[in-house]
């Protein structure tokens, strides 16, 4: 579960860091992700693991479109703008969903859906351990775009300070189309993992966008590093609270919350933040 918070967060974190927007759609886009991967599941019999290879030029293409038309307008407008703006366009994807799918919970069934392998004692299931591994590699190719390429390079600068990127001739504007693209790409990628263990509906981007802003304010908000690290430390915590304190899945968030209030208490920054003096 850390794995695919940390592939729904650090998305996030990269529209947040090289935009400064938060954008609240960002769980609408893995709820389109999940839709793109049961349909291509139920109708061209993919695996919904293998839909990546859908969702993600998909996911680019729309964050892209929204980017353009959305998003950039309102670059420079006041945050409460933008906020609001986010969270209508979040409220209207998911009603039209709930218009175009209805709103009854919808999942998918495999071969190895309900397969487990014993590991002293301890039963793992295949679909959630390929589901972590297949996060971590997507999270790994992210990060040698983000350190290798000179895209990825342009992207870190305009996240670092936007005015002196624009001096030494790095088009910002194409900048932002392109972070926005590739975050919304974490965003359906996720949605493709999470549909093997997690049923798909208009609503399911609630869960999973608001234990992403969790795992963003422990990991030092544009971090991607720690954001990283901190996502896969509220998995762990979620699920081994779920088992010693006896909780049910849907009330998963109260441990991780707690540990956000009881970190930000200590460390206002978050786990790997640095307080900007």
């Amino acid at each position: 579960m850390g794995g695919v918070l940390s592939l729904v967060a650090i998305g996030l974190s990269l529209i947040f860091g090289v935009m400064n927007i938060i954008n609240f759609a960002h769980g609408a886009l893995l709820m389109v992700g999940m839709y793109i991967a049961f349909f291509a599941f139920q109708f061209l019999h993919l695996d919904p693991f293998l839909s990546i290879v859908l969702s993600m030029p998909l996911l680019v293409l729309c964050g892209m479109l929204i980017q353009k038309v959305v998003i950039n307008p309102v670059l420079n407008a006041a945050h409460i703008n933008q906020l609001l703006l986010t969270l209508g366009l979040w409220l209207f994807i998911e009603n039209l969903a709930a218009q175009i799918f209805g709103v009854s919970d919808r999942s998918v069934m495999t071969t190895y859906s309900t397969s487990t392998i014993s590991l002293g004692g301890a039963y793992i299931s295949i679909t959630r351990l390929i589901a972590s591994l297949l996060a971590l590699v997507i999270n790994y190719l992210l990060y040698l775009f983000l350190k290798r390429t000179k895209t990825g390079k342009a992207i870190r600068a305009a996240a670092e300070e936007k005015i002196a990127a624009q001096l030494v001739g790095i088009n910002v504007n194409r900048i932002n189309l392109i972070a926005f693209g590739i975050g919304s790409a974490c965003a359906g990628a996720a949605g493709s993992i999470v549909l093997t263990f997690y049923p798909v509906s208009p609503h399911v981007g609630h869960v999973f966008l608001i234990t992403a802003f969790v795992v963003i304010m422990l990991g030092g908000g544009s971090n991607l590093m720690g954001v990283f690290w901190a996502a896969l430390i509220i998995g762990l915590a979620e699920s081994l609270g779920q088992v010693l304190l006896v909780l049910p899945a849907s009330s998963a968030q109260i441990i991780s919350f707690g540990i956000l209030i009881i970190i930000l208490i200590f460390k206002p920054a978050g786990l790997f933040g640095v307080v900007k003096q």
